[in-house]
C-alpha cells in the first residue's frame, strides 16, 4: 500500500499554505488523510462512481449527437471552509441577491435606478431578457429570484470575488446534497470527529420558501421540467422527490377560468406554485414562442393576475445577464445604502469603444464571455487559447462587441484532488444557493466545482469539470 503526500502548490491553495504547512481548517482532515493508503481511496472512488450510476446522477450535454449521459467526476477530498469565512460569504451573497431583487422590482415598476442615471436605459430595455409583459406586475414579497446561485472564486491572494450571478434557473444543488451523502457513506468516521454544518435540509427550506409566496394555507407546489432529455433532469426529479411534490411537464398542466390545474387520476387539482426549470421563451406558447411544446398555454395570463406563483419570476434573466453584472455593486449602494461585502471581478464592457480597444489589444491575457452565455460555452480563455482561436475571436468581437464582456485571467485558488498519481492541486469555484422569501436563507455550503485537468480554469461540468463536497466547519471545529 502506498501512502499519500501533499503536493507542492503555487498561488493560493485552500488546504496548503506556502512552505507546505496545512491550514488550520484542514488539520483535522489532514490527520485522517495521513492514515489513508492510496489503494483505499482508489476503492472508495470506484464505489462512488458505481453508486452515482445506480442512483442516476448523470447529465446530458446539448449538441452531442449520441446523447450519451455522463457522470460528473466526483472528488473524494472535501473543500473545507472555516465558520469565519462562511459568515462573510453568507452575508455578501444575501446582500447581493437582495439588491438584485430590488433591481428587478424597480425596472418593472418605477425604474428609479434608470432615472437616476446609475444604469443606462439601453442596458435594460434593450436586453433580450427584459420582458415588457412584467411591467407593473406585483409579486409576493417583491421577490423575483426565489432561488439564486452566486458563483464565487478566490484569487491567487486568497481574496473572494463574485464571478457571476445565476437567477433564472440555477442548477447544481442536487450535487451539493448527493456529494455530502456520498462522503458520509464512504467516510462516516470523518463526520464523527469534526463538526461539519449540514446541508441535507435544503429541500425543506426550498419548499418552505416556495410556499411562503402562495398566500394560501395549504398550497399545491409542483416542479415543472422540460422532460427527461434536459441536461438537469436528474436534479428536477431529485428535488421534486425530496420536497414531496409532483414533477410535471407542460402537458400535465392546463389553464381554466383564470387558474392553473394539474391533471391527476382523481381529477383536476389547482396548482398554486410552480417551481419552473424552463426558460421564459418556452413557458407559454400563447405569450412567447408559439412553437414551444414545453410550456402551458395561457400560463402568463394566470400569472399576471396573481393566481399562480412562478419561481423564478418571468423576466428575472435581466438580473443575471453578464452585461448587467458590472452594475451590481452600484445596485447595492442605490437600493440598500450599503457598501458591497463581496467585490466584482474587474470587467470591461466591449460595447464601450475604449473598453473594446483595450480588450482587442490584450486578448491573449483576458477571459472574454458572451453576455448571455452559460456552461462555459462561447468564451475565450486567452492564456490557454491558440493564435488561431484568438484571431477568430477577435473577428467575433469586432462584429458584435455589445455581445461580450472581458475580465482579467485571475489565478483561481486551488484545492487538492485525488488523481491516479496521488494528490494534486486543481482550480475550483463555489456556488452557494440563496433562498429568498419573507427572509433570505442559505444552507452552510454550496456546490464546489473543480477543473479536473491540470492548469485548466474551466470548472463547468459540460466542459469536463467535476465536483467535491463542501464542508463549512461550525465554530470551534478544526
Amino acid at each position: 500500500m502506498r501512502s499519500l503526500s501533499l503536493p507542492e502548490v503555487s498561488g493560493y491553495d485552500e488546504m496548503i499554505q506556502p512552505g507546505g504547512k496545512v491550514r488550520d481548517s484542514y488539520k483535522g482532515y489532514h490527520r485522517w488523510l495521513l492514515g489513508q493508503a492510496r489503494d483505499n481511496l482508489v476503492r472508495k472512488r470506484k464505489e462512488a462512481e458505481l453508486q452515482f450510476h445506480r442512483v442516476g446522477i448523470t447529465f446530458n450535454v446539448y449538441g452531442e449527437e449520441n446523447g450519451t449521459e455522463r457522470l460528473i467526476p466526483f472528488d473524494a477530498l472535501p473543500r473545507v471552509i472555516p465558520a469565519r469565512d462562511w459568515r462573510h460569504l453568507e452575508a455578501g451573497a444575501i446582500q447581493r441577491v437582495r439588491a438584485l431583487n430590488h433591481f428587478l422590482h424597480d425596472i418593472y415598476h418605477d425604474q428609479a435606478i434608470v432615472r437616476d442615471g446609475r444604469i443606462p436605459a439601453e442596458q435594460i430595455f434593450g436586453n433580450s431578457q427584459y420582458q415588457p409583459c412584467m411591467q407593473d406586475v406585483d409579486l409576493p414579497n417583491q421577490v423575483y429570484s426565489q432561488v439564486s446561485g452566486v458563483d464565487l472564486i478566490r484569487d491567487g491572494e486568497g481574496t473572494w470575488y463574485v464571478l457571476e450571478d445565476n437567477l433564472r434557473t440555477p442548477s447544481g444543488v442536487s450535487y451539493m446534497i448527493e456529494n455530502r451523502r456520498m462522503m458520509m457513506r464512504l467516510f462516516p468516521e470523518l463526520f464523527a470527529h469534526q463538526s461539519v454544518a449540514p446541508v441535507e435540509h435544503y429541500p425543506s427550506l426550498l419548499l418552505e420558501t416556495l410556499q411562503e409566496d402562495s398566500g394560501v394555507a395549504y398550497p399545491t407546489v409542483v416542479l415543472l421540467t422540460p422532460g427527461r432529455f434536459n441536461s438537469a433532469y436528474f436534479e428536477h426529479a431529485f428535488l421534486a422527490q425530496q420536497m414531496g411534490i409532483e414533477l410535471v411537464e407542460g402537458a400535465d398542466l392546463f389553464v381554466k377560468d383564470g387558474f392553473v390545474y394539474m391533471r391527476t387520476t382523481a381529477g383536476p387539482q389547482r396548482v398554486d406554485v410552480i417551481y419552473r426549470r424552463i426558460d421564459d421563451d418556452y413557458l407559454d406558447p400563447l405569450a412567447f414562442r408559439p412553437d414551444s411544446m414545453l410550456g402551458v398555454p395561457g400560463l402568463l395570463s394566470v400569472y399576471r393576475q396573481g393566481n399562480v406563483v412562478l419561481a423564478n419570476a418571468v423576466g428575472t434573466g435581466v438580473g443575471d445577464d453578464k452585461s448587467i453584472y458590472p452594475y451590481v455593486p452600484e445596485m447595492i449602494r442605490f437600493y440598500l445604502d450599503e457598501e458591497p461585502i463581496l467585490s466584482n471581478v474587474p470587467t470591461w464592457q466591449c460595447r464601450d469603444p475604449k473598453a473594446l480597444d483595450h480588450v482587442l489589444a490584450h486578448l491573449p491575457e483576458l477571459v472574454v464571455k458572451e453576455v448571455h452565455g452559460a456552461g462555459g460555452y462561447g468564451m475565450l480563455v486567452g492564456p490557454a487559447a491558440s493564435r488561431a482561436e484568438i484571431a477568430a475571436f477577435r473577428d467575433r468581437l469586432k462584429a458584435r462587441p455589445h455581445n461580450y464582456i472581458a475580465q482579467p485571467t485571475l489565478s483561481l485558488s486551488t484545492c487538492p484532488i485525488f488523481v491516479d498519481e496521488g494528490i494534486a492541486p486543481r482550480h475550483i469555484d463555489l456556488r452557494p444557493f440563496v433562498l429568498s422569501g419573507k427572509e433570505s436563507r442559505l444552507v452552510p455550503g454550496g456546490l464546489t466545482r473543480v477543473a479536473m485537468n491540470a492548469g485548466s480554469l474551466v470548472v463547468n461540468s459540460s466542459q469536463g469539470g467535476g465536483t467535491k463536497d463542501t464542508w463549512v466547519l461550525e465554530d470551534g471545529s478544526c
